[in-house]
């Protein structure tokens, strides 16, 4: 049963909407302005409102701001009798969970109140996205917990002091340049320029003017002397990006660079000196382009000095839990701004799911699918309806992550530990909540653990296990 509010000036709309709701076992409060309707919330709060856009005094329109932040997880379903576009886009940026016309089709009404009744449901257990934390509020930040990235930090700090040439290997969408600005940052030279140059977006034409200058009349075009992005860093980074789609000609240019620290503006007949510090970045192998003649082997051996090679993220989900919070407090200050507040939780179900999925675009994908739900998100909360179909059906709980058989080849048994496993792990191994969701007893979850040599992950030792069992 749910506590449903109905504010509307149209007495008789409201009456038949109270006994309709009263039918379906719910209990129905009305208000016929939108005043008396706030008072009656504050004395018994709702769990969902259904609110008439057009009222004398203070409109449904006018006042729904004001109830979305006094009742920030209750769903609000606007309903109208009049139909334009610009009042549907209004209600929706303001707030409203839902949007349904008079006359009130009440099996349309129904499924919106289901949905929305649903989704405060879900709402009320997950993870909580805190815009204070430094973590969350770094737009650049690095994070991860999982050992794999915990050995990409130490090699950071390792290699941030030296001025050697640096190779960062990994996937597309893994996250290379901010690898690279990491350890221009920690290094000597953090105040001198950050130059990226993005090598698979060049015209092979203009690269070499790109990277090196060039002097005027240098060729068509060529007006005026430019410096290139060597002379541009200074003591600083240069960062090239795919570094594996520059042309052979190109480099062999770039490896006079790193052997002899000079370089050739085009058009110029003096080499100038490059004080600059080399990052690139792969998601090719490079090794196999030279045995296909297409890569230098003395370029890939100078390039190669120190390596970093950055995990997929499906290697490394146990980082989800870190990273979905700071992605999300990015999408709420680029996407949200004041439209309608922000997102301040994941549910754990859309948290899950997020973890089923192989992520083939790593984290430049995660952040857009969450960019996406964020700003479709209708209240304060994520929830699986917000994500693609591709992840949102992905089916829950089996198999386990490494476990490449199909249900059929499961034994009870085994399915069984996998459900425990899984419960566990989504309630942060809070034995309170694991407990409510299996229906067991303390004693007999205690015996499960023990049963399938589960336990918690290294970070998770001192998550809340609830009362002594």
């Amino acid at each position: 049963m749910a506590e449903i509010l109905i504010i509307d000036d149209d007495v008789a709309s409201c009456r038949t909407l109270e006994l309709h709701f009263r039918r379906l076992g719910h209990r129905a409060e009305l208000a016929h302005t939108f005043e008396s309707g706030l008072e009656t919330a504050e004395r018994r709060p709702p769990d969902l409102v259904i609110l008439d856009i057009r009222m004398p005094g203070v409109s449904g329109l006018e006042g729904l701001p004001r109830l979305k932040r006094r009742f920030s997880e209750t769903p609000v379903i606007m309903i109208t009798a009049f139909h334009d576009m610009d009042t549907t886009i209004e209600a929706m940026k303001r707030g409203a969970d839902d949007y349904i016309d008079k006359p009130i089709d009440l099996k349309e009404l129904d499924s919106a109140v289901e949905k929305a009744l649903e989704r405060r449901r879900r709402s009320g257990s997950g993870i909580r996205i805190d815009e204070t934390d430094p973590g969350a509020g770094g737009s650049k930040a690095m994070v991860g917990r999982s050992r794999a990235m915990k050995r990409v930090f130490k090699a950071i700090g390792l290699m941030a002091r030296s001025r050697a040439t640096v190779l960062i290997a990994g996937e597309s969408g893994t996250g290379k340049e901010m690898v690279a600005r990491a350890l221009h940052a920690a290094g000597r030279d953090a105040t001198s320029p950050f130059v990226a140059v993005n090598c698979a977006a060049l015209v092979e034409t203009l690269f070499e003017s790109e990277l090196f200058g060039h002097e005027r009349g240098a060729f068509t075009g060529a007006v005026a002397r430019k410096q290139g992005k060597f002379a541009q860093a200074g003591r600083g980074t240069v960062f090239l990006d795919e570094i594996g789609e520059i042309s052979l000609s190109v480099q062999a240019k770039l490896l006079r660079v790193l052997q002899e620290k000079e370089f050739v503006p085009v058009g110029g007949a003096k080499p100038e000196r490059s004080e600059a510090r080399v990052i690139a970045a792969t998601n090719s192998d490079l090794a196999r382009l030279v045995d296909e003649g297409r890569f230098r082997e003395d370029l890939y051996y100078r390039l190669q000095v120190m390596t970093i090679a950055l995990p997929a993220l499906k290697d490394r989900k146990r980082d989800l839990d870190a990273l979905v919070p700071v992605l999300l407090a990015r999408a709420n200050r680029e996407i949200r701004g004041e439209m309608k507040g922000v997102v301040s939780r994941i549910t754990n179900e859309a948290l899950e799911r997020l973890r089923l999925y192989d992520w083939p675009g790593n984290v430049r994908e995660l952040e857009n699918v969450l960019m996406k739900a964020v700003a479709m998100c209708r209240g304060d909360t994520l929830t699986v309806e917000l994500l693609p179909a591709e992840i949102r059906e992905l089916p829950g709980g089996l198999p386990e992550a490494g476990d490449t058989r199909p249900v059929t080849e499961l034994s009870l048994d085994e399915v069984q530990r996998i459900h425990v496993a899984r419960v566990l792990e989504a309630t942060g191994w809070h034995r309170g909540r694991a407990c409510e969701i299996l229906k067991v007893s303390r004693p007999r979850l205690r015996r499960l653990i023990e049963h399938y040599s589960l336990c918690p992950p290294l970070e998770d030792e001192g998550a809340e296990q609830g009362p002594p069992t």
